[in-house]
Order: structure tokens, then sequence, then C-alpha cells
């Protein structure tokens, strides 16, 4: 199995809830083999407290989580993402910065939760949520020459991207 830590970007245009779920599951179910980031491209300025609550039953730490632009991971000094995943259609749609690396593209649209009541609410988050944790279970368990595959073409994005002295 590969050594490399693959670093994933979910997108959403508010990084307030679908985003911020998807990073969550994957930090928590991919310890090791992956390390999840989210951004948008208008962000909103909190986190829903319904993805809190949701990320807090399964147990991650979700004190440090924040509503935070795309633009933080766009420079030299952010860390290098292999995939980015938009997971709304808003966020699809947009021209997304040029990220360092050339990293991997994937959609992955869920519908925005809400609700005309409380109820409704916490029923369609649980939904989104669930739909989010399959995914990327899918993503987590993909066999070991299928990552391997996605190092591959980062190391050799990377030997493009040298600059000769």
């Amino acid at each position: 199995m590969s050594e490399k830590v693959f670093n994933v970007l979910f997108l959403c245009t508010a990084n307030s809830a679908r985003s911020v779920m998807a990073e969550g599951w994957l930090n928590t179910l991919g310890q090791g083999r992956f390390h999840a980031y989210s951004a948008g491209s208008q962000p909103s300025g909190r986190v829903n407290p319904h993805a809190i609550a949701l990320l807090d039953s399964i147990g991650y730490d979700t004190r440090s989580l924040r509503s935070k632009s795309w633009d933080e991971f766009e420079g030299e000094a952010a860390p290098r993402m292999d995939i980015v995943i938009t997971v709304c259609g808003n966020a699809r749609g947009e021209s997304c910065p040029v990220w360092p690396g050339h990293p991997l593209t994937a959609h992955w649209e869920f519908e925005d939760p809400h609700g005309d009541s409380e109820a409704a609410l916490v029923a369609a988050f649980g939904k989104v949520f669930t739909q989010i944790k399959h995914r990327v279970e899918l993503l987590v368990n993909l066999p070991d020459d299928k990552l391997e595959h996605l190092s591959l073409s980062s190391a050799l994005q990377e030997i493009g991207d040298t600059q000769p002295h």
C-alpha cells in the first residue's frame, strides 16, 4: 500500500454544511490515508449547527471547524491537494481557481438540506449526511492499486511542474 496521505478538498459555495460534513467524515474514516479540508467560494462565515451536531454524533472534534474561503488553498504555502470535490450544484458551475499540483477533480452533488420545521430540517440533514458517508466510504475503500495510480499521477504532475535549474 502507498504510504502517501491524500489531501482532499471539498467545495461548496457557502462552506457551511455539506462540504464541512464531508471534511469531518473523511477525516474520521480516512485517518492515515486521507486528510480532508473544506472551503467555499462565498463562505457564509459560520458552520450550520445541524452539521456540527451530526459531526459531534460521530465523535469528530468540531471545535476548529469554520466556514472559509477557497482562497486559503490557492497559494504556494497551502497544502497541495490530490483531489478536489465539489458537493453542490452552484460550486460545480463556478470557475474554480487553478489549484497547485493540478489535482483530480470530481463532482458529488448533494441536495441542499432544508425544511420548513425543525423536524424536517433534522431529517434533511440526516439524509444528506448518510449520502455523504456512503460516498466517502467508497473513496476510503478504494483498492490500493487505484490509490497508487492516483499517487503516480500526482508524482508525474509534480515532475512536470518542476523548473529546470
